[in-house]
């Protein structure tokens, strides 16, 4: 089945995986795409899904600057509706022989527009509109074919449409929640102008997932990463359906897991009927991180030495393909993407070595969030505390410890995740946050203990809320849990003398802390 299909050309603005999943959102599949993607690329992923749309995302530039990335302005003459937003919106209008200049007065945060005309993506909303602006350039003037929308008081063409094409530019943002309308603005231009059909759900790709498994390793054997988190777990369970007995996952334990890893994961795809190996290579991995303490390095290290371990794992039984959990956000924020920064590093993406000893890397998930994959987890029927299982860095506990890694550290660090895990899970609150943990610290600061003087380690608790990972808020924990948690970790562990409560957001922080 072909999916009614948004594309989100990416220009490099923070908001651009937002967009994609406000889409999503509404049961329409979207795909990011590179912005200067051509009229022909387009014609061939229409081979595959049915291109009803495009978006063109906000960036951190100016029409002017050289270097800007531009699309191909061929593909406003597609016939496909097209929304610019914010450097989108400007791209179009300059394209179009528009008046785009630096504006008298920059916009940053919350404006309220003035809406003179409510069609099309602005049907049904109000003469005044609160909405988030965040922009230097400014359309001042619009050439003939097409007409204003909305405006501000230093903004004289905050919104337009081409009068014929169903070409539209916002400079506000719909798809972060400060715009109050947002959601009913992406509605009217994904259902009222690009008319698609809401006939995309995660659970969808797993038939598909299954059938591309099965057609790349054909008759061969494979096996998989398997780190016992969700997504791993979920293409665990796709690759066992789809293989069987020519699968074999493989849990590296290189030191650095959550407290009793290795037999949970035995215990619980042994009773699935997953043939399941763990690899136990905890000197092998802390000597190749010895001395190091970049976190980027740090983590081509891990993602190097993991590949490598799959690889003699491999010939042992003559498998020619690997199988991993990446997913949607491992991509993005690995940088995988033209114009969009590298935030960190990925182990199993930008972490890859240049050359790896399969025929293929086989990626079920790559298109996916990670709540969609849990969609697509309670689908296929996993057990619940798979499903609402915290996500763990690929890395592991290595990139919970601030600088150089030890046996120490790492057991030190292990111990006190579990406190956390434990006092979090026996209040109840696990199921409403998205990740719980702790973080061993560089700082080293005095205590008293036993009336006398010590000075040890300090333990960051790091307790968050999310929906996609892209974006996180700290939680907001009773003041006796913390309490319970800090009182644990100073009396269980002698080396700790203090513990701090993480309150950053992501961003500007990440949800890890390396």
């Amino acid at each position: 089945m072909k999916y009614d299909t948004i594309l989100v050309l990416d220009f490099g603005g923070q908001y651009c995986n937002l967009i994609a999943r406000r889409i999503r959102e509404h049961s329409v599949y979207s795909e990011i795409v590179p912005c200067d993607i051509t009229t022909e690329e387009i014609e061939e992923m229409n081979k595959t899904m049915n291109v009803k749309g495009m978006i063109l995302s906000g960036g951190p530039w100016s029409v002017y600057q050289e270097g800007a990335p531009k699309f191909d302005p061929k593909i406003l003459d597609m016939g496909i509706p097209i929304l610019g937003l914010c450097y989108g919106h400007q791209m179009i209008a300059y394209f179009s022989d528009g008046k785009v200049e630096p504006g008298s007065k920059r916009e940053y945060g919350i404006a309220y527009v003035t809406i003179n005309k409510s069609v099309g993506i602005l049907k049904g909303l109000g003469p005044k509109e609160k909405v988030w602006m965040s922009h230097g350039d400014t359309v001042y003037d619009l050439p003939e074919d097409y007409e204003m929308l909305a405006f501000t008081e230093s903004c004289p063409v905050a919104a337009y449409r081409h009068k014929i094409r169903q070409i539209y530019g916002f400079q506000w943002h719909p798809e972060v929640v400060h715009t109050e309308n947002g959601m009913k603005m992406l509605h009217n231009f994904i259902f009222e102008v690009c008319k698609c059909e809401a006939n995309w759900n995660p659970e969808s790709l797993v038939d598909k997932a299954v059938k591309e498994i099965r057609s790349t390793v054909g008759n061969s054997t494979a096996i998989i990463g398997l780190s016992g988190g969700i997504d791993s777990s979920v293409a665990t369970f796709m690759a066992s359906k789809a293989l069987g007995e020519r699968l074999l996952a493989i849990f590296v334990d290189h030191g650095f897991m959550r407290f009793g890893e290795a037999e949970f994961v035995e215990e619980t795809f042994g009773k699935q009927g997953v043939n399941v190996v763990v690899v136990r290579a905890q000197k092998r991995f802390l000597k190749k991180l010895e001395g190091y303490i970049d976190p980027e390095k740090k983590r081509k290290i891990i993602g190097s030495e993991f590949i490598r371990v799959f690889e003699e794992a491999a010939k042992k039984i003559d498998a020619d393909y690997l199988i991993q959990g990446t997913i949607y956000p491992d991509r993005i924020e690995s940088g995988f993407r033209k114009h969009s920064d590298t935030i960190k590093t990925h182990h199993n993406v930008g972490g890859l070595p240049e050359k790896i000893d399969f025929k293929a890397i086989i990626e079920p998930l790559r298109d996916l969030y990670k709540d969609e994959v849990r969609a697509v987890a309670k689908k296929m029927g996993l057990p619940d505390k798979l499903v609402h299982r915290q996500p763990f860095p690929g890395p592991g506990l290595a990139v919970r410890i601030i600088g150089a890694v030890t046996k120490e550290k790492a057991e030190l660090v292990r111990k006190a995740d579990k406190i956390v895990t434990d006092e979090i899970e026996l209040t109840g609150l696990g199921n409403s946050l998205w990740q719980y943990f702790a973080v061993l610290t560089e700082t080293k600061s005095t205590g008293v203990k036993g009336d006398s003087r010590a000075y040890g380690y300090t333990v960051a608790v790091r307790i968050v809320e999310s929906k996609e990972a892209m974006t996180a808020g700290f939680a907001k924990i009773p003041y006796d849990v913390l309490e319970k948690i800090s009182t644990r970790i100073t009396n269980e562990l002698p080396q700790v003398t203090r513990v701090v409560y993480d309150i950053t957001h992501k961003p500007p922080a990440t949800i890890e802390w390396e």
